[in-house]
């Protein structure tokens, strides 16, 4: 049963003016443990190295994703639709809330190097021994069991998941104006109160009625181009790939048995994949930025040089690749070595669709939950088929290699001419 606060809380946001809550348990929710760790966990991951004002939260995103998700279902409820499961309330607004409390420190390049997922850590704390899962259990034994099942994707409900997670959920809607706003770009702005008030709950699916298409087309495009403006620059690319190497070279020191000058808890079960939920919780990006710091200090001149160039941003250079020349690469490879540069650490060929962010593709396995319009004779249709422009977007499969290596190498008198040439294309 949903007890509601003796007075509505509320937040003032850059995005959405002000978020409200109503409900006593999302306010719990804010205030557990395991959400206020949000506040120390930067949204874009290393964007911030390259748009200086994307310092947002993913404690403020997570606010921004239950507000859209609490007025899409304001507006079902007022609307009074049958099709909507007015019971299933409470779940939804809980997980747009807690869709992301398992994120890592810096994101997806943690997951990368340790083989986690935020979507697992975010289900363990809520069926865990946590504050979170506490509360869940106050309002109904079940609920940390549904809102686990949403989060992950497999409740029996389409028409609940697809508000957290689809081709047009609240968290994608959030972020792009969110990220937009803090890089200060005009790429992800699009009408969301229009699309708000298209939305409609139809046969257990989230439509959008015909008439909302053009914002619903407004909405993709701009998702297009934060892709390839913002979430794939190659200057962020460089600091996730420091990131990594990082990482990467700490975990095979661990292994090997260095003595690491400076070590502390959680670390060795982090490499050990072993962590706790409460370790985990410990896993925030102070806290990793506190270990690089005093990794500038050890014996290893990898890692020590890794952390420097992270901490200082003396990031990678890099240069677009119009083809994979493996004989080229293995020249400067070689190059590289007789500089005394580790290649496995200090090269890197990077392609944007290793990322975990795609472009509207639909008719794919993979793909989320597709976008359905709903025409004036309430027949159904998947908007590529109504629509050019998202066609012809989701056809196309940018993306182009880029070589990532010190820009100190094009200062070495050995390297060879054509090599230098080469390195020193403008991107």
């Amino acid at each position: 049963m949903t007890v509601k606060l003796t007075e509505e809380k509320v937040f003032k946001d850059p995005v959405h003016n002000y978020i409200y809550v109503q409900d006593q348990t999302i306010w719990e929710l804010i205030n557990s443990i395991e959400f206020q760790r949000l506040r120390r966990i930067r949204q874009l991951g290393t964007s911030y190295l390259t748009f200086h004002g994307a310092e947002h939260s993913r404690f403020s995103h997570s606010l921004g994703v239950y507000e859209i998700t609490r007025k899409i279902i304001s507006q079902f409820e007022r609307s009074g639709y049958p099709d909507w499961p007015a019971e299933e309330r409470l779940l939804c607004l809980c997980a747009a809330l807690l869709h992301d409390v398992g994120h890592g420190p810096f994101s997806h390049s943690v997951e990368k190097a340790f083989g986690t997922h935020h979507e697992a850590w975010t289900c363990r704390m809520v069926l865990g021994d946590t504050e979170i899962n506490r509360i869940l259990r106050r309002v109904d034994p079940e609920l940390p069991k549904k809102v686990a099942a949403v989060i992950s994707k497999t409740y029996h409900k389409e028409i609940v998941v697809s508000l957290i997670s689809s081709q047009m959920d609240a968290d994608r809607m959030d972020y792009l104006l969110r990220d937009a706003y803090f890089t200060g770009v005009d790429y992800g702005t699009f009408d969301l109160e229009r699309i708000l008030r298209m939305m409609r709950p139809y046969k257990g699916h989230i439509v959008v009625k015909e008439s909302g298409m053009h914002a619903v087309e407004d909405y993709l495009m701009s998702r297009y181009q934060m892709y390839w403006q913002v979430y794939f620059h190659p200057v962020t690319r460089s600091a996730e790939i420091l990131l990594h190497k990082i990482f990467a070279r700490a975990r095979v020191l661990y292994e090997e048995g260095y003595r690491f000058s400076f070590f502390v808890e959680p670390m060795r079960n982090l490499f050990e994949g072993k962590l706790t939920i409460p370790e985990y919780i410990k896993l925030d990006e102070a806290f990793m930025q506190m270990v690089f710091t005093q990794w500038m200090e050890e014996r290893d001149a990898i890692l020590s040089d890794l952390c420097r160039r992270f901490l200082h941003r003396c990031l990678l250079k890099y240069i677009p690749l119009e083809r994979i020349d493996v004989p080229v690469l293995e020249r400067i490879r070689h190059s590289m070595s007789m500089e005394g540069y580790d290649s496995a650490y200090y090269m890197e060929i990077d392609f944007p669709a290793d990322l975990p962010y795609d472009v509207y593709r639909p008719g794919e396995h993979d793909e989320k939950l597709p976008i359905l319009l709903l025409d004036a004779k309430d027949q159904l249709f998947e908007i590529s088929r109504k629509s050019e422009i998202v066609r012809s977007i989701s056809g196309i499969r940018l993306g182009q290699h880029h070589l990532y290596f010190p820009e100190e190498l094009l200062d070495s008198k050995g390297l060879p001419q054509d090599l230098r040439r080469f390195l020193e294309k403008r991107t």
